[in-house]
């Protein structure tokens, strides 16, 4: 006897969720948690035409983006190893994870600044060289030497922080109780982000003013075509002689040789940073300045678990409902669900597009029990839940419209 298995399309109870079997394809080592939001959904790992791409660091190309492809999710702030223009031609939501690793790096931070101080790894060095010495000349040394690793306090120091979303207003609310005065730069901040800034936060109207009184000057800003060399000749100058300046947001924005010459003639004291290159590992091996750590700013157990997590429920929310929530291309939406026929529909923001695609699905008699339609730049999104399921027709003749670039029912 043969027994014909059907895999069910509806896994959820909920009568208002249109609930299908989608697939998923990760690209690097995933926190199991995160794996687990989509295993709950039943969801099904599947390298061949995925619904979803789960990544952190990949390089993404062209070729890894499928047409049955409706999501990029980074596990993770940075997106500059997915092609984003690409995406958005083809209406593909591409999401980030500000905010899911922020407290392991502004925790990184202060270590940098504490590395910056203190002489700790230089000490620690010194210390080591101590270990074929007895216990009577390992005092004598340490009491005679330990002058040359005395260092400053944060306290009473000012800290300059460019780039004031999760991680620079997490950074401000140590760095007050830690006693340090606190110039803020951010010419886009936003009103999340200023709910979480300290009102000790002296807010700088220009990038000269925060450079030239910081004690302190810490990155925490995307890299882009306008932030590459952001810190660079033209304004090493304005820095604070004898400024720490720590870069833990992406190795571009700052120009390594402008740094060096800045180091050199004794405008900056401590360049701390997450992406080594040759130069500047030959300078700290030479222990002259500079302070390398490889790359492990959202590196903790508690990041990684984060940033997994949010990724995968960011794509499930979008498969299952059509939310979007932190994309880098696609406006925020959501709406409650009125009916388990929802239709998402990826278009260009173009006047008259509302009422074509409505006047549509009045044409078919079909009711819109609730609807909603947000845009960003150029590109928008609409979600129209309706009281009875459409036809196959119907979902063709919109996705024909000029100007749509998907619909999907879910």
């Amino acid at each position: 006897m043969t027994i014909l298995y059907i895999m069910p399309l509806f896994y959820n109870t909920n009568p208002f969720i249109f609930f299908k079997v989608y697939k998923y394809k990760i690209f690097n080592n995933l926190a199991e948690e995160g794996i687990n939001v989509l295993a709950e959904a039943k969801y099904i790992q599947d390298d061949s035409g995925p619904d979803a791409l789960i990544l952190r660091s990949f390089p993404l190309s062209s070729q890894d983006i499928t047409k049955n492809t409706k999501c990029i999710s980074r596990a993770g702030a940075g997106t500059n190893n997915i092609p984003i223009d690409e995406a958005t031609k083809k209406g593909i939501v591409v999401f980030n994870t500000p905010g899911a690793n922020a407290n392991a790096v502004k925790e990184l931070v202060l270590c940098g600044m504490l590395l910056a101080s203190r002489g700790i790894i230089q000490g620690n060095a010194y210390a080591e060289s101590l270990q074929n010495k007895s216990s009577d000349e390992l005092n004598k040394l340490i009491e005679n030497q330990k002058k040359y690793f005395k260092g400053n306090e944060l306290n009473g120091k000012t800290i300059g922080i460019i780039g004031l979303g999760s991680i620079g207003s997490l950074l401000a609310q140590a760095t007050n109780v830690l006693g340090m005065k606190i110039i803020g730069f951010d010419p886009y901040l936003s009103v999340e982000g200023a709910w979480m800034l300290p009102k000790e936060v002296q807010k700088a109207d220009s990038l000269e003013y925060l450079l030239s009184n910081s004690d302190y000057v810490t990155l925490h800003i995307p890299l882009t075509k306008d932030t590459e060399n952001f810190i660079s000749k033209k304004n090493t100058a304005a820095f604070k002689i004898g400024a720490k300046l720590i870069n833990l947001s992406r190795g571009r924005i700052v120009n390594n040789d402008d740094i060096l010459t800045a180091l050199d003639n004794g405008k900056i004291s401590t360049y701390v940073t997450d992406f080594p290159t040759p130069d500047l590992i030959k300078r700290s091996v030479q222990n002259r300045g500079v302070i390398l750590l490889p790359h492990i700013g959202a590196s903790t157990k508690e990041a990684e678990i984060n940033c997994a997590v949010m990724a995968c429920e960011q794509a499930r929310n979008y498969l299952e409902n059509g939310f979007i929530t932190n994309s880098v291309n696609f406006p925020n939406i959501r709406l409650g669900r009125t009916s388990k026929f929802r239709l998402v529909i990826i278009h260009r923001d173009e006047p008259g597009m509302i009422v074509k695609i409505t006047s549509e699905i009045a044409n078919e008699n079909l009711n819109i029990s609730d609807m909603i339609n947000k845009s960003r730049n150029e590109n928008a999104i609409t979600l129209i839940d309706l009281a009875t399921e459409p036809s196959q027709k119907l979902i063709k003749c919109i996705e024909k419209m000029r100007k749509v670039v998907s619909i999907r029912m879910c």
